[in-house]
């Protein structure tokens, strides 16, 4: 347990702060981790459902589509933290607990589903209706033509979209902190400025900005990698 290592209202000393940021960051990497594997598995084809159910879709439906785009608004809509304190009661009954890793988990899932759904959406819309029509035309089922002519074609654009939802999913970690949810934010706000310890603020913010920015680095090369036209140059 972090509160262990440190006496109430005691400055952290230097040699030490490794020892206590570090299994924050192990914290935080699994939260982000499990997040982010919800969100992916939810969020391409509820996107994928969205995208279609609009009208121009594969199998255009005003009703249905209205209902989930207006669901996915809100999720997107509400700040984090309230968006945290306001399912707490759906928190508790999902994981018993309205504290820690699990507690965090609930929240930030249904954030970044309905901020990632978003992008899946918008990924698929920038595909070339012509690609739809060839896989059409070829006798390519509903299933098929979603697989390969939509999200094939869209695949940078949502891995750059993963990259910025995993982005906001580390930050959402932080404010997760303020609930007692572990990790970097929980470290910063306990240590860093409830005791206004700047050392322990200092290393809380040099790994957050180092993290995000090994998460940039990876999903930009991911897109380029992906992208044809760079592939083509390599």
């Amino acid at each position: 347990m972090i509160a262990a290592l440190v006496p109430s209202n005691a400055t952290v000393p230097i040699p030490d702060i490794p020892a206590l940021v570090f299994p924050a960051l192990g914290d935080t990497l699994i939260m982000v981790g499990i997040v982010m594997a919800i969100v992916i598995a939810v969020g391409i084809p509820l996107g994928a459902i969205v995208h279609n159910l609009a009208p121009g879709g594969l199998f255009e439906r005003a009703v249905p589509y209205s209902i989930l785009s207006w669901t996915v608004s809100i999720g997107r809509s509400l700040p984090f933290l309230i968006l945290m304190a306001s399912i707490v009661p759906f928190t508790r009954l999902i994981t018993g607990t309205n504290i820690g890793i699990a507690a965090a988990v609930v929240p930030m899932s249904i954030a970044g589903i309905a901020f990632f759904t978003r992008i899946v959406e918008n990924s698929l819309r920038s595909v070339p209706p012509s690609l739809v029509n060839v896989a059409k035309a070829s006798g390519a089922s509903t299933l098929q033509i979603i697989r390969t002519a939509q999200l094939s074609e869209a695949v940078p654009s949502i891995i750059g979209g993963i990259t910025i939802n995993t982005i906001a999913m580390i930050e959402y970690s932080a404010i997760a902190g303020t609930i007692g949810a572990g990790g970097i934010g929980y470290v910063a706000v306990t240590y860093g400025y409830q005791r206004f310890d700047h050392n322990v603020m200092i290393a809380t913010i040099v790994i957050l900005v180092a993290l995000v920015s090994a998460v940039q680095i990876t999903g930009d090369r991911l897109v380029r990698l992906t992208t044809p036209h760079a592939r083509d140059r390599h």
